[in-house]
């Protein structure tokens, strides 16, 4: 039984600072992984490095489903790796664009079981919605310095009550529907979910915790 691992990235602008997010359906439970770069990349280099980060995430021989909404990531491993290799990394026009990227990722998809799927992104696809969400945070942080390096994996807690730690090697199990409320929303705003998110802090500071505690309240 395959894993399914969605991968997604982006910058804004492009190029500009990016993120990359990715979710792992395991049978037993759900992982969330992002990071980002606060320097200047751009959007196909954050999309192959999600799916780096994602095949990275499983050892030599795993079996996965890789779905991600880049034509240009799931093409270049189906359809245009091969070819590329055969001429040294070239194209017809010149050397690969992204080549050390593509390397990595021609590495690992090698040494593990990889089928690859396309998404259509912003389609309603839970997972994927999650993924961009999890490139918005990504992003954001990155660009706050918030990251210890460029392009290192960032376990994200899960936004409930505090669990019992989990034991060494488990998965921890997170809750999805607070990134979904936070990209529906931004998208029913006319905004993006980092502008949201944005907003809510600045609003949050601005009141206090009391009155946030007393609008909280009357909400019950």
């Amino acid at each position: 039984m395959r894993t399914i691992v969605y991968a997604d990235g982006g910058c804004d602008p492009n190029p500009g600072p990016g993120g990359w997010g990715v979710v792992v359906a395991a049978p037993d439970g759900t992982v969330e992984l992002c990071g980002g770069e606060p320097g200047t990349t751009t959007n196909n280099r954050m999309e192959l490095t999600a799916a780096i980060k994602g095949l990275e995430h499983f050892p030599a021989g795993a079996a996965i489903e890789m779905r991600c909404d880049s034509q240009y990531v799931v093409k270049s491993v189906t359809e245009w790796m091969r070819g590329w290799k055969a001429k040294g990394w070239r194209t017809t026009t010149g050397d690969v664009k992204n080549v050390d990227l593509m390397k990595r990722l021609d590495e690992l998809n090698a040494a593990r079981d990889v089928k690859w799927t396309w998404v259509r992104g912003h389609a309603g696809d839970r997972l994927n919605e999650r993924a961009d969400a999890l490139v918005h945070r990504g992003r954001r942080e990155a660009k706050l310095g918030k990251l210890e390096s460029r392009n290192s994996a960032a376990p994200v807690p899960a936004p409930t009550a505090a669990p019992a730690p989990p034991s060494q090697g488990a998965v921890l199990r997170v809750d999805l529907a607070l990134g979904l409320q936070v990209t529906r929303a931004a998208k029913a705003a006319g905004v993006t979910p980092d502008d949201l998110v944005d907003d809510a802090i600045r609003f949050y500071l601005e009141i206090g915790p009391d009155e946030v505690a007393r609008l909280r309240s009357s909400r019950a």
